[in-house]
């Protein structure tokens, strides 16, 4: 077994997964699977740069992470960042802070990239469907991935629409957040998500596939609200199916809650308060827009498929030793 770990830094949170691998199979056994909201992404829509408080936030947890992959002795990392990373002017100064903390230097990934991830983490364990192909939705927060497949992928597209990003961009005024949403606000908030939507579908056939597959933490945590969970488990959420039903009774409910009333249940991170709603709504219209009356969800992502693929790369090397 070859111990590898993979992170995976968004515009909301920072990933941490540490994996034995076999060198024969590729197959994953978790040793250390953990998560911290950072909110790298804080303003980047606005200002094109990441903020300065935003880096640092970064690299505590990178600081952290460090010490946990040199615990259980790694033999092999690889760092990914997706959106917020892509979209900033300064992303240098990210790039030099991670190199400087963990020895490698963060892979800036396109939205196809980060697709392709999120698909193979997700599908993996579920398997060939027969005659039929998944929809992979990985909502994040700067940006939502959309990939169609079967054992492979098929089509992919990545749009600017995360929860984050749309909160910023709705909901915030003068640095103060609207406690709750107006249903103008909300209605401008669709009609983003209706836009990116149509341009998904420019490369994606989102209604092609009978089976919508769920990623990320607004989707778990609606999930969780969902089957009534008096705390965070992973266990329970991993491969559960949310109905349409569910999913538009619980996005309407955040969308026109206080923060407080958010904050209140206790599955909800702390992070996620102020950026669920929008979040919910994202998986809401996509439901909409295809017809599926369920959601799987699922816990394995994109940080899965950048171990798999790391597994993968041992797997190889093995067979030519």
């Amino acid at each position: 077994m070859t111990r590898v770990a993979a992170i995976d830094c968004g515009t909301n949170s920072i990933r941490l997964l540490v994996a034995d691998a076999h060198p024969d199979t590729g197959e994953l056994v978790d040793l250390d699977r953990r998560m911290k909201i950072v909110r790298l992404g804080q303003g980047v829509d606005r200002t094109g740069r990441l903020a300065p408080e935003a880096l640092e936030r970064t690299f505590a947890a990178c600081r952290e992470y460090a010490a946990a992959i040199k615990e259980h002795g790694a033999e092999r990392v690889r760092f990914v960042a997706t959106s917020a990373s892509r979209d900033a002017e300064n992303r240098d100064e990210f790039v030099s802070g991670v190199l400087d903390i963990l020895g490698v230097e963060p892979e800036v990934i396109t939205g196809d990239q980060e697709a392709a991830y999120s698909f193979t983490g997700a599908t993996k364990e579920l398997g060939p469907v027969d005659g039929d192909s998944y929809l992979v939705v990985d909502i994040g927060g700067g940006s939502t991935e959309f990939v169609v497949g079967d054992d492979h992928v098929r089509a992919a597209r990545s749009v600017d629409i995360g929860c984050v990003r749309l909160t910023e961009r709705h909901l915030v005024r003068d640095g103060v957040i609207s406690d709750p949403p107006t249903d103008t606000e909300i209605a401008a908030i669709r009609a983003d998500i209706e836009a990116a939507l149509d341009l998904a579908e420019e490369t994606v056939p989102l209604r092609e596939a009978r089976t919508l597959v769920g990623l990320a933490g607004s989707v778990t945590t609606v999930a969780a609200i969902a089957l009534g969970l008096s705390e965070y488990d992973s266990a329970a959420i991993h491969h559960s199916l949310i109905p349409y039903d569910q999913v538009q009774e619980i996005a309407t409910r955040l969308l026109h809650a206080t923060h407080a009333e958010r904050a209140a249940i206790p599955v909800m991170h702390p992070g996620r308060v102020d950026v669920i709603g929008a979040g919910a709504l994202v998986l809401l219209a996509i439901m909409e827009r295809t017809g599926a009356q369920e959601v799987v969800v699922s816990e394995h992502d994109i940080l899965d498929g950048i171990a798999f693929e790391v597994a993968e790369e041992i797997h190889a090397g093995g067979k030519h030793d």
